[in-house]
């Protein structure tokens, strides 16, 4: 993640002191002294001047300079155990934004992109939108009107055989590409409802209700041009692309092994907003239509 810098490289030689040019006492007194010479007199003033000149000069000198590469090892050690403390930081830091970012993908909210123009007047090919995989997860259920990804295997792919377990792993984890066995939708009937179409006004009915379908359905669009009249299994959801002309969805699969409809459990999450493209960003709430069948049937209730 980062390199720490390693200690700067020094070159051993210690550092001059003293004037450049010795002084005379220094160097006349050293061979005085050396030679055991009288200490009395000028040369004895001057060689024990020049002694203690000395002594002073090499003595505090070499002393402040052995403390100064001391203190210079010791930094460059600092230096170097607290890159390496970052780094570690960093590396750990790192790991801990992957672990939640793939539990967050796996078992809260989830990307996903439009593969087709089935949704449009509400999703175009290309968009991505973010699954609240939550919003079925505490008891809650699909409701009419909902935008749902679903994974088709068993209902409007039959025959399709389940991925690996490692596969699935991957894909829920966001790891490996959701596949085409995923469809986005919008959920039309739940367990229960009579899906009907069409009546004398061209609407669809739901359990005998017309359904207003101008806030979404593609304008130009019928509401469908194939006539059906289904009751949607329990546990079951009778879904239809916005653009109906376009769209395969519940309708083309009602000779198939389970009429068209799709499992509940089937069901990845709720499509709660369209993040991609950013000038087209906004939240997909439920229309405000389906709050006319409320209370006609469905999830159990009394019709």
């Amino acid at each position: 993640m980062s390199t720490h810098e390693p200690p700067t490289d020094r070159d051993g030689s210690p550092a001059p002191t003293g004037t450049d040019t010795p002084a005379r006492s220094v160097a006349v007194s050293g061979p005085d002294l050396d030679a055991g010479g009288g200490v009395g007199g000028t040369e004895g003033a001057e060689g024990t001047g020049g002694a203690g000149g000395a002594g002073s000069a090499d003595g505090v000198g070499g002393a402040g300079e052995v403390s100064g590469d001391a203190g210079g090892d010791e930094a460059a050690g600092d230096e170097g155990t607290g890159g390496r403390r970052w780094s570690r930081d960093l590396l750990w830091i790192g790991a801990v934004c992957v672990v939640v970012l793939l539990l967050v993908n796996a078992f809260v909210a989830r990307p996903f992109a439009v593969p087709s123009g089935s949704m449009e007047g509400t999703l175009r090919p290309g968009d991505r939108v973010l699954v609240n995989q939550l919003a079925y997860a505490f008891g809650g259920h699909p409701q009419r009107g909902d935008v749902v990804v679903f994974d088709g295997i068993g209902s409007f792919l039959p025959y399709r055989d389940e991925p690996s377990g490692v596969k699935r792993f991957l894909s829920g984890a966001g790891l490996a590409p959701a596949g085409d066995t995923v469809y986005v939708k919008r959920v039309i009937g739940v367990g229960g409802d009579r899906v009907t179409c069409c009546g004398s006004d061209g609407r669809l009915r739901i359990n005998g209700v017309p359904l207003d379908e101008s806030d979404y359905l593609l304008p130009g669009d019928a509401p469908s041009a194939v006539p059906f009249d289904i009751v949607v299994p329990s546990g079951k959801l009778w879904v239809m692309g916005d653009h109906r002309s376009a769209s395969r969805d519940s309708r083309d699969h009602l000779g198939e092994p389970g009429g068209g409809t799709v499992p509940v459990d089937r069901v990845i999450g709720r499509a709660d907003w369209l993040m991609f493209p950013l000038d087209r960003t906004t939240s997909l709430d439920r229309p405000a239509a389906f709050a006319a069948i409320e209370g006609t049937g469905g999830h159990g209730e009394q019709r």
